[in-house]
C-alpha cells in the first residue's frame, strides 16, 4: 500500500472576506486596482494571492494560469463586493445560476435578449482575457441586483477555460444552468 498525499487547496481571500471588518474597503480597492491588469502587475494586490506557485516557475517569475485565475477571480470579485453590506461569495450559486436569477429580475424580466446576449459574448470568448473582459460587465450587473455567486467555482471556471476541454466543461456547466432551469419556470400565480 503507498502513501498518497493530499495537498490542501488554499483558503481564498473571497472566502475569508468579511463586509465591514477592519481594512476590508482598503482590500477591495487594492484588488480593483487590478482590474484590466496582469497578475503580479499591482504591487497593493501581493499580499492577497493565495496561489501556490512551484519553486522553478517562481525563480524564473512566471506567472501561472492558476495565479492568472486568481488575479482575475479576486479582482471580479472586489467589483462584485463594492458597496455591499453582505457577502457576494456564497456557495453553491454558479455563474449560470447566479445569471439566471438576474435575468429574471425586474431589470431583464421584459427583454431578457438583452442579458441573453451579454451571456453568449462570454460563453463564446475564444481565449480567458475576453472571457474576464466580458464577466466584469456581467459581474456588475450581478451587483446591481445583490445577487451573490460562488466565487470558488467561477476561480475553477476561468482557470479551465484556458484549455479546450475546460471551456466545453464551462459552456455547458452554463448553459446548462442559464437555459434549462429557464425551460423549467413556473409562471406567477394570477
Amino acid at each position: 500500500m503507498t502513501e498518497q498525499t493530499t495537498k490542501k487547496r488554499p483558503v481564498w481571500f473571497w472566502e475569508l472576506f468579511e463586509p465591514g471588518q477592519h481594512g476590508a474597503g482598503r482590500d477591495l480597492a487594492a484588488l480593483r486596482a487590478g482590474l484590466g491588469r496582469d497578475a503580479w502587475s499591482v504591487p497593493e494586490m501581493w499580499r492577497l494571492y493565495r496561489a501556490e506557485i512551484p519553486e522553478d516557475q517562481a525563480r524564473r517569475g512566471t506567472v501561472t494560469p492558476a495565479l492568472e485565475a486568481e488575479h482575475a477571480t479576486l479582482t471580479l470579485f472586489a467589483l462584485h463586493q463594492q458597496s455591499m453590506a453582505k457577502s457576494m461569495h456564497a456557495k453553491g450559486p454558479d455563474l449560470g445560476v447566479a445569471l439566471f436569477r438576474l435575468r429574471q429580475s425586474e431589470q431583464f424580466r421584459d427583454h431578457p435578449e438583452a442579458l441573453d446576449q451579454r451571456v453568449g459574448a462570454a460563453a463564446t470568448a475564444t481565449s480567458t482575457k475576453e472571457l474576464v473582459y466580458h464577466l466584469r460587465g456581467l459581474v456588475t450587473l450581478l451587483r446591481g441586483q445583490s445577487i451573490p455567486l460562488d466565487y470558488n467555482r467561477l476561480h475553477r471556471d476561468i482557470r479551465d477555460w484556458d484549455t479546450p476541454e475546460g471551456r466545453i466543461r464551462v459552456r455547458q456547466a452554463w448553459g446548462i444552468s442559464y437555459f434549462v432551469w429557464r425551460a423549467s419556470e413556473k409562471p406567477e400565480a394570477e
